[in-house]
């Protein structure tokens, strides 16, 4: 492995368990975790459902762009994406350099029933067809997801192997 350590950036559809399998992914690499969604919440005093509600999407968009800047002087930290932050290459581009990029690969309808099952409300389940939303934007964002560097199906790998084959990943680099 390199002298620096990489930061880990987990991304997927909302429902692939980003944030939960990147908070035990740093757990287990003893390393800082950073969930977008959350920093961006804390920062703004919002919900992301209410930031998308009264401030549009782009503007959302320009948050996450704003705390990729910051995050890519951060080294060795394991980071959850929000399921759209893949859309935005220049978000992207600034955290690639010093990231590694994991997808969390997951069907449509198992992303959904994760989804209905969560502790907090998604937006994406307010609307009349919740799968046919979601299909459309695996669809759309699914080409960028496979961008990543290191991909794991998580409708086959339990979290003990997600886990496992992250930290032999890292070791590899």
């Amino acid at each position: 492995m390199t002298s620096e350590l990489p930061n880990l950036v987990f991304v997927g559809l909302p429902g692939a368990g980003k944030t939960t399998s990147g908070r035990a992914v740093a757990k287990a690499l003893n390393w800082p975790f950073i969930d977008f969604d959350t920093e961006i919440e804390h920062r703004q005093h919002a919900s992301v459902q209410s930031i998308f509600a009264e401030n549009g999407e782009v503007y959302f968009r320009g948050l996450e762009q704003e705390l990729s800047r910051e995050l890519c002087r951060c080294r060795g930290t394991v980071m959850s994406a929000g399921g759209g932050w893949i859309t935005n290459r220049e978000s992207v581009a600034l955290l690639r350099p010093v990231a590694r990029i994991i997808y969390l690969r997951v069907a449509p309808e198992l992303a959904i029933s994760r989804l209905r099952n969560a502790r907090v409300p998604r937006p994406l389940l307010q609307v009349s067809d919740p799968l046919g939303v979601l299909t459309g934007l695996y669809e759309t964002r699914r080409r960028l997801y496979e961008e990543a560097d290191l991909t794991i199906d998580t409708e086959v790998v339990e979290r003990k192997q997600l886990i496992e084959r992250v930290r032999e990943f890292v070791l590899s680099l």
